[in-house]
C-alpha cells in the first residue's frame, strides 16, 4: 500500500507537471501572439492573433469532415460517395441490390436513362462480349477480351504495391493495364496481365541519352509477350495542352532507371511530342512505332476543335487506312488522376460526354468504324457510365481513378504529396505497409468483373444480347426542362 507520504509526494509532482504544461501553453500563446502581429503576409492573423490561426485550420480540415458528416451521398465532387461506395461493394464481391428506391436526382440535366425493352431476350438469349481485334495491320494484332480495362497510371505516380496488385487484378479480370507514361517495371509484368506501353511525351523508358525515341528500347519493350500495345500520349484529361510532373520526392533510384531521369529534380515532361507538329507527322511517327514494334499503336488525346480530327481522317484518307493509329484513347476534360493546375483541369478540354459521340461520328463517316477502335476514358467509373459510352459508340471504356477506389482510395486529395494514407500514391514504406497485395488484387478484379456484369445486366434490359449491340436509341439523355429526349435524336448517328 502506498503511504501518505509517497501519495503526497506524487500529487505535487502531478501539480508541477500540470503548471508546467500550463505555463508552456501560456509563453506559447504569448508568442504566437506577437509572431502573428508582426507578420505581413496574413491579414487575418494580423489583425486577430493566434485566433486567426483556427481559419486555416478549420479550413483545411472542412473538406474532410464535409466528406464524412456533412456532404450528401450524391454531392461530393469529383466523385461523390454513392460512386465511390457502388465500387467498394463491387471489390469486395457484394451484392449491388438496394432497398427502398435509387437516391439519384434523375432531373439532373445531361442524366441518361436507358430505354427498357417491352420484350428483352430471355435468359438463355443472353451473350457476353466476344474479343474485338485491334491493329490488322500489324505484324502481331491485339484481340482484346474485355470491354472494361485499366487506365494509364505510371509507376511512380502510384506506388509499388499498388502497381502489383493492379497487374495482378487485371489479370484475373482478363483486363488490359495500361502502364502510364511513366515506363515498364517489373511490377507491370508480375500479375502476367495483357498491358499498353504507353508513350509519353518524355519518351520515359524508350528514350536515348538525349531523350529521343530509341528504336532499341522500343524493340526491347516488344520483345515481351504480353505487352500487347503501344500508345502514344498525345494529352490527357488532367492536364490538356501540359505535360506531365512527377515531384523529385516521388524519385527514388529505380524509378529513375526505369524512366531514365536524375534524381533529384521533378521530372517535367514537354507539352507535346516534338516530332509531331501536325496530323501528318503524327501519322508518320505511329507508322514508324507500328514497324519497329510490330505490335497495334493508338493515341491518346482530348478533344477541344473537332476540326483537328476531321484534318487527321483527311490525312489518312490521302495516305491509305494502313497508316491510321489503331485505336483512339479520348480522355475527358474532366480532369484525372494527374496532379494539374487547376485552370487546365477545370477549363481545358471538352467533356467525353459532348466529345464521345463527335469522335465516333467523324470515324464513322470517315469509313474507319472497323479499322480504328475508340476507347473512352473520363469519370466513367460505374456501369452506368461505361454502358453510355458504348451506347454512344465506344469500342472500349478505360479508368484509373475507378480502379484506385477498388484499391481503397478514400480520395484524400494526396495524391501529389507524397503522404496518401491508402499507400496508393506515395512511396513512403509507412503508408504503403497498408496496401496488402494479396487482398487488394482480388478487389480490382472483382471490380473489373462487376463492371462487365452489371453493363451486361443494362444491356439486356434494354433489348439487346451484350452490351457492344447497345445504340443511342436505348438512350434518354434528361433536358434543362425536365423531360428526356433520345440520345440519337440529340447525337444524329452517322452513316457507317
Amino acid at each position: 500500500m502506498p503511504t501518505m507520504e509517497s501519495v503526497s509526494v506524487f500529487l505535487e509532482a502531478m501539480a508541477i507537471v500540470f503548471w508546467l504544461v500550463i505555463g508552456l501553453a501560456a509563453l506559447a500563446v504569448v508568442v504566437l501572439f506577437f509572431l502573428d502581429r508582426w507578420q505581413t503576409s496574413d491579414a487575418i492573423r494580423r489583425n486577430y492573433p493566434v485566433l486567426g490561426r483556427f481559419r486555416g485550420l478549420f479550413s483545411a480540415l472542412g473538406e474532410f469532415f464535409r466528406q464524412y458528416f456533412f456532404a450528401m451521398d450524391r454531392e461530393e465532387l469529383p466523385f461523390n460517395r454513392a460512386q465511390r461506395e457502388w465500387v467498394k461493394h463491387a471489390a469486395e464481391g457484394k451484392s449491388s441490390t438496394l432497398p427502398f428506391g435509387s437516391t439519384r436526382n434523375i432531373t439532373v440535366v445531361g442524366t441518361p436513362l436507358f430505354v427498357p425493352a417491352a420484350f428483352p431476350p430471355l435468359d438463355d438469349q443472353f451473350a457476353s462480349s466476344e474479343p474485338l481485334q485491334i491493329g490488322p495491320y500489324a505484324r502481331t494484332p491485339y484481340n482484346a477480351g474485355s470491354f472494361f480495362n485499366l487506365s494509364g497510371m505510371s509507376y511512380g505516380a502510384i506506388s509499388k504495391p499498388a502497381v502489383r496488385a493492379l497487374s495482378r487484378g487485371c489479370n484475373m479480370a482478363g483486363a488490359w493495364m495500361n502502364t502510364g507514361e511513366g515506363g515498364l517495371s517489373p511490377y507491370h509484368l508480375e500479375g502476367g496481365c495483357d498491358i499498353v506501353f504507353q508513350i509519353g511525351t518524355a519518351k520515359y523508358g524508350v528514350r536515348d541519352a538525349d531523350g529521343n525515341l530509341s528504336d532499341e528500347k522500343l524493340r526491347e519493350i516488344a520483345a515481351y509477350n504480353n505487352v500487347r500495345m503501344f500508345e502514344l500520349k498525345l494529352a490527357q484529361g488532367a492536364k490538356p495542352g501540359k505535360g506531365g510532373i512527377l515531384p523529385a520526392a516521388k524519385i527514388t533510384d529505380e524509378i529513375a532507371e526505369i524512366r531514365g531521369l536524375p534524381k533529384g529534380r521533378d521530372g517535367i515532361s514537354p507539352n507535346r511530342h516534338r516530332e509531331a507538329a501536325n496530323a501528318g507527322e503524327l501519322l508518320d511517327l505511329i507508322s514508324h512505332i507500328r514497324e519497329v514494334t510490330g505490335k497495334p499503336v493508338g493515341i491518346k488525346t482530348v478533344m477541344g476543335d473537332p476540326q483537328v480530327f476531321a484534318d487527321l481522317f483527311a490525312a489518312i484518307a490521302a495516305r491509305g487506312e494502313e497508316h491510321a493509329p489503331d485505336f483512339i484513347t479520348l480522355d475527358g476534360g474532366e480532369g484525372g488522376t494527374g496532379a494539374a493546375p487547376m485552370p487546365l483541369m477545370d477549363l481545358v478540354g471538352m467533356s467525353i460526354r459532348e466529345a464521345l459521340p463527335i469522335l465516333t461520328d467523324m470515324r464513322n463517316r470517315a469509313g474507319l468504324k472497323d479499322r480504328i477502335r475508340i476507347v473512352a476514358s473520363g469519370k466513367l467509373v460505374n456501369p452506368g457510365d461505361v454502358a453510355w459510352a458504348l451506347a454512344a459508340g465506344a469500342d472500349f471504356v478505360v479508368s484509373a481513378r475507378g480502379f484506385m477506389f477498388a484499391l481503397g482510395c478514400i480520395q484524400a486529395l494526396k495524391c501529389h504529396q507524397n503522404t496518401c494514407p491508402t499507400g496508393i500514391t506515395t512511396h513512403d514504406p509507412r503508408f504503403q505497409e497498408g496496401l496488402v497485395v494479396e487482398d487488394k488484387d482480388m478487389r480490382v478484379a472483382n471490380y473489373a468483373k462487376n463492371i462487365v456484369k452489371e453493363v451486361e445486366v443494362i444491356a439486356h434490359s434494354v433489348g439487346v444480347s451484350e452490351p457492344r449491340k447497345m445504340r443511342r436509341s436505348h438512350v434518354r439523355l434528361v433536358q434543362p426542362d425536365g423531360s428526356s429526349l433520345p440520345m440519337d435524336r440529340l447525337f444524329p448517328v452517322a452513316a457507317e
